[in-house]
């Protein structure tokens, strides 16, 4: 209809800008955009512009989105509320928070709306600064709504802040907002990350909208607290199973050490005709078969992946097949399959690696894989310390005070080990190596104490650096 148009319409214009850009085909979103704009069919107005800042951030096309924050200011739209909350998300998506925040600040107070604070909150949570969010959430000044609570109640349960998290329930309930899927499941998913299954399971069991997603909130609750057979209870339960409760019970049981477990449910998905699994459920299925030590079904499986389910495997995949090769002792069949992965190896693969070579004691290997993490990450201590490490298992240490003594020499510190413990009330923070605690020598006096004890019954610590 629209190329049909010789002029188009700036609503037909939106209307097309907005299916695109909304659906699967953001790329057409922006190429229509840049050559409507190229032929002079028209100026963008307030609708058009978050419309293509949607596409840009979908895409993470910071450079168009920046040309487009450009524009918007040259068509006066620096307080629009529908612009600037569109260009904190766009900024968000493409992974610039700071900028994010900084338009945040400057939309003055009396425009922000709703959708403003909401904007900035999903930045901070989707940045994994979930500290962050709940700050933001404290200087709302305004109501609060669905879509408030539910990122606000993620930030708590990442931080594990319960407290706050009742608060919002209790807000919830007194604003009258009815308790439905989305709502509930974001309620059971807070409490069960701050450890408190048993009231996600009274939520849940009240809930009257108690679909799918709710059903795999209270599952995956249960697996996070290792609470095995009720979550397979619970699942044997459930009438509908879609992917993501099938992931969520295979990957807790994988990351929990119940391998064959998580192998055998992923058979029976298999074999189920209702759901496929998707990238998530193969790295929850490559991570089981890592820890059990399965490279032949782990190899199978990476396969099936990509021939029978049409899946690309992704970064993550490909450090899992690592992973499971070095854990099994193949290190130059891994050293291989990083040389031959379609995309380039990052930091973590490297460090797999690694971990492999300290686990096996091949320090060849392990100094190729330190060059590759130090190409990537020069001023990180930790795989200095890892490859010293290496070095003191094979009792050459010589290269242990050689990487030590490089490691002073460029200022690389290795960051002390700290421990908090409260008592009465009082939080008492411990660093290895501090002398700055008020009662240090009492403190020092009881721990040579307790060495004392432990060497006159025989124990001898183990340090590997």
């Amino acid at each position: 209809m629209l190329s049909r148009s010789r002029i188009p319409s700036l609503l037909s214009l939106n209307s097309a800008l907005g299916e695109l850009a909304r659906g699967a085909r953001p790329h057409q979103a922006i190429s229509l955009y840049n050559r409507s704009r190229c032929e002079g069919f028209f100026f963008p107005d307030n609708y058009t512009l978050p419309l293509v800042l949607k596409a840009s951030g979908r895409l993470s096309f910071l450079r168009k989105g920046e040309e487009l924050h450009c524009t918007s200011f040259s068509l006066g739209f620096e307080s629009d509320v529908f612009v600037q909350n569109s260009l904190i998300s766009m900024y968000s998506a493409c992974g610039d928070l700071g900028t994010a925040h900084r338009v945040f600040d400057l939309v003055p107070e009396s425009v922000r709306d709703v959708v403003t604070w909401n904007s900035m909150i999903s930045a901070y949570v989707q940045s994994d600064l979930p500290r962050g969010a709940l700050a933001i959430y404290k200087k709302m000044r305004v109501r609060p709504d669905k879509i408030t609570s539910v990122t606000a109640l993620s930030a708590c349960g990442k931080v594990g802040d319960a407290d706050r998290g009742r608060k919002i329930h209790a807000m919830v309930v007194m604003q009258g907002v009815g308790l439905d899927s989305f709502l509930g499941s974001s309620l059971i998913g807070m409490y069960a990350k701050c450890g408190l299954v048993e009231d996600a399971r009274r939520l849940f069991d009240r809930l009257l909208d108690n679909n799918v997603v709710c059903w795999t909130s209270m599952v995956s609750g249960y697996t996070q607290s290792g609470r095995f057979r009720e979550a397979i209870e619970l699942f044997r339960e459930m009438q509908h199973r879609d992917v993501f409760s099938w992931t969520v019970m295979i990957c807790g049981l994988a990351m929990n050490g119940n391998s064959e477990e998580a192998l055998n449910l992923f058979s029976e998905m298999r074999s189920s005709s209702e759901v496929r699994p998707n990238e998530v459920t193969f790295l929850g299925v490559l991570s089981a078969c890592s820890h059990a030590g399965l490279v032949d079904r782990g190899c199978f499986y990476f396969d099936c992946m990509k021939r029978t389910y049409m899946l690309t495997p992704k970064i993550e995949h490909f450090g899992c097949m690592v992973d499971l090769l070095g854990r099994a002792n193949l290190l130059m069949e891994a050293k291989e399959f990083i040389r031959m992965m379609p995309i380039k190896a990052d930091v973590v693969i490297w460090r797999s690696l690694l971990f492999a070579c300290q686990m096996h004691n091949n320090v060849e290997l392990a100094e190729y894989a330190t060059s590759w993490i130090l190409k990537l990450e020069p001023r990180k201590c930790g795989v200095h310390v890892l490859l010293s490490n290496v070095y003191a298992s094979a009792s050459r240490w010589g290269d242990v005070k050689k990487v030590r003594k490089g490691m002073d020499d460029h200022g690389i510190g290795k960051l002390p080990g700290c421990t908090f413990i409260e008592i009465n009330g009082i939080v008492h923070e411990f660093l290895a190596g501090d002398r700055s605690h008020p009662l240090v020598e009492t403190i020092y006096n009881i721990i040579l104490g307790m060495n004392k004890i432990l060497l006159t019954e025989g124990y001898i610590p183990h340090t590997s650096d």
